[in-house]
């Protein structure tokens, strides 16, 4: 796959779903989806050039989150294609959908990165992990904090997989509250109180 040219990370992002209509908007992404699920190659590499200023706004702000690693936001996107390629048989129904999975994948990324690095790494003293609602504005983390966190959020998905979903979506992919109600199938308000509710887990986990 060939990655399109670097977006400026100074310019505000274009977001695809507001394109106004035709294939370039959420209908043509959904029908790229379901053909890339169907192992169209060419549709999967459109999918991923239509959405590549969402992924790496997502990749930027996942890897602001974790502090100074060797992938840089178009490393990110790539490695996580390959990911995704390598998984085979993901059929998303939507950009939402897609856009979340790729959150995911990426972070399981990044974590993979902070182990391997802190495996060549001794020491150092825990520091308080705060679980901040902000993605763009969270200062780097260290290793251990990037750790904890991602610990914390697995025992969430245990005791409740939508209220992980929700962190996911909301913390790691940057969706709206709307976005992430209309993907889960409840309302704003139900997505508040998870979100909620999953601050308040993940606060207490991580002290």
């Amino acid at each position: 796959m060939t990655l399109p040219p670097t977006a400026d990370a100074t310019a505000p992002p274009e977001r695809d779903h507001d394109r106004a209509d035709g294939a370039d908007g959420a209908d043509g992404i959904t029908q790229l989806l379901h053909q890339a699920s169907a192992g169209d190659a060419r549709a999967a590499d459109e999918v991923v050039a239509r959405l590549y200023v969402d992924l790496r706004r997502i990749a930027g702000s996942r890897l602001r989150q974790s502090g100074d690693l060797t992938l840089d936001a178009t490393a990110l996107v790539h490695e996580s294609y390959l990911r995704l390629q390598r998984a085979g048989g993901l059929d998303f129904p939507d950009r939402k959908h897609f856009l979340g999975y790729a959150a995911k994948v990426m972070h399981s990324i990044v974590i993979d990165q902070v182990r391997a690095r802190q495996a060549e790494r001794r020491g150092g003293a825990l520091q308080q992990v705060t679980f901040n609602t902000g993605i763009a504005d969270l200062a780097p983390q260290r290793d251990d904090e990037v750790l904890r966190v991602h610990e914390a959020l697995a025992e969430l998905a245990a005791m409740d997989v939508r209220l992980a979903q929700v962190v996911e979506m909301r913390y790691f992919a940057g969706l709206g509250e709307a976005e992430i109600a209309e993907t889960l199938g409840v309302t704003e308000r139900t997505v508040q109180r998870d979100w909620a509710k999953a601050r308040l887990f993940l606060s207490m986990a991580m002290k």
